[in-house]
């Protein structure tokens, strides 16, 4: 069976290549790590290319395969699933398999892989849905099994979310409602108590991005996810999304943030040319002048990166230099 990604897989790519830092503290709860959520994240190739019985390869796309380079390097891959699925255990076992493959070390006479540290993030869920799934390896040499942790959203109030800054979870929260959409939509006063939910959800995004614990960039981009997830999830319930979208905002990505991007990278241009005509100064020279600017530039798209207002492709590209070089400035 052909599997086709969902808008809910999107918005999970989104959030994960456009605010990374927001993942962190979502590992840090499945995996009961202790990341400080400043740590470097390095993603890896998301398409995978399966050996078939017949010869033939087969694509397979995962959601998220990465590296959290704290005291230890660690390589992780999550799945975001959006409704229970039989098949899920084996293709987690085929796409563990293969970036373990991947990444092998092959000596005379032994092929050492090493298995990333997996879960399945589920927007759905039933009493029925275990806590974690298993695999286990029957081999000649013995046998061998691990876990796959299953993390379910709908378990979370939006207290814990912003308590535990799993912010990485706000678009998914309106799962939680998912049951109960046709009440809304029909009854104004409920539909006043879930305005008011989102209401607090927005506030509590403005507090904590006016304490500088995220970017506006950031925080406008939780907001945008919020709306995309809901317009799909709850298509056929015109009042409630119009009645969260109000109080949540509109097509904020598309204005507000991107113009903060914008303006930041404008800002930076300046700032780098500023510098670069010093330093040109300093040499007398127009080679020097070239350098200097190139230099600030550089210097600046380093801060964006950091601040979360750039990806690391972006700045590359802007530097015309690859994305590992990039990578060693940070």
């Amino acid at each position: 069976m052909k599997l086709v990604n969902t808008p809910y897989d999107d918005v999970f790519r989104t959030l994960l290549n456009d605010c990374t830092e927001l993942i962190i503290p979502v590992v840090n709860e499945i995996f009961g790590e202790n990341y400080n959520g400043n740590e470097p994240v390095i993603f890896f190739q998301n398409e995978h290319f399966l050996n078939q019985q017949d010869g033939n390869t087969n694509e397979k796309i995962t959601d998220s395969c990465f590296e959290i380079q704290g005291a230890i390097r660690k390589k992780y891959h999550i799945e975001c699933q959006s409704a229970p699925d039989g098949s899920l255990a084996i293709r987690f076992f085929e796409y563990d398999s293969q970036i373990a493959l991947d990444n092998g070390e092959l000596t005379k006479h032994c092929l050492e892989v090493t298995y990333p540290h997996s879960a399945v993030l589920y927007l759905r869920h039933t009493s029925r849905t275990p806590d974690a799934m298993t695999i286990r390896i029957n081999t000649p040499g013995g046998s061998i099994s691990y876990q796959i942790p299953v993390l379910k959203t709908q378990q979370y109030s939006i207290d814990e979310i912003f308590e535990k800054n799993m912010l990485f979870l706000i678009p998914f929260y309106i799962f939680s409602y998912e049951k109960n959409l046709g009440e809304y939509d029909t009854d104004s006063e409920k539909m006043e108590e879930l305005k008011k939910q989102y209401f607090e959800i927005r506030n509590r995004l403005d507090t904590i991005c006016a304490a500088g614990i995220v970017n506006e960039y950031t925080k406008c981009t939780i907001i945008d996810m919020s709306r995309k997830v809901l317009e799909h999830l709850a298509a056929h319930y015109t009042n409630v999304r119009k009645g969260v979208i109000s109080v949540m905002g509109g097509h904020i990505l598309e204005h507000e943030a991107k113009t903060i991007l914008n303006r930041g990278i404008q800002a930076g241009k300046k700032e780098g040319i500023r510098e670069g005509k010093k330093e040109g100064i300093r040499e007398g020279k127009k080679e020097g002048i070239r350098e200097g600017i190139q230099a600030g530039k550089k210097g600046t798209l380093l801060e964006l990166v950091r601040d979360g207002l750039l990806t690391v492709e972006e700045a590359a590209k802007r530097l015309q230099m690859n994305e590992h070089e990039f990578k060693k400035l940070l």
